[in-house]
């Protein structure tokens, strides 16, 4: 049986390439059918806020990539609780159904992977 990877996107989907990789090896994962989850930490929960104009950054948008994690079998979605408050995104404005979990639960899914991979 493959490993289980966790993989964490912790920076803003304006911030430089992190979050497009991070995308990317989720949804490569996916297209394998490997068992893994993504977290939304730090100012990578800024990727799950909508009405982002990356244009104006000359970025590309994200939003097809995260909608499509579902879609590749990434189904175990995360944010972090303490992130979504320092930043002020409240859980209900969010565009992707992600479980919210408290520094306890973050700790108790981090140790559920085989490996941890964070961008």
């Amino acid at each position: 049986m493959a490993k289980s990877i966790l993989i964490i996107s912790r920076q803003a989907p304006w911030s430089g390439l992190s979050a497009r990789e991070a995308l990317d090896i989720a949804l490569a994962g996916g297209a394998f059918d490997l068992p893994l989850g993504m977290l939304f930490l730090d100012d990578g929960v800024f990727q799950l806020s909508g009405g982002q104009q990356p244009a104006l950054l000359q970025q590309k948008n994200l939003s097809a990539n995260l909608q499509a994690l579902p879609m590749f079998g990434v189904d175990e979605l995360y944010a972090c609780a303490h992130s979504l408050a320092e930043r002020g995104l409240e859980h209900s404005v969010l565009d992707l159904p992600v479980q919210v979990l408290d520094a306890a639960a973050l700790a108790a899914l981090i140790a559920r992977f085989d490996q941890v991979v964070t961008l």
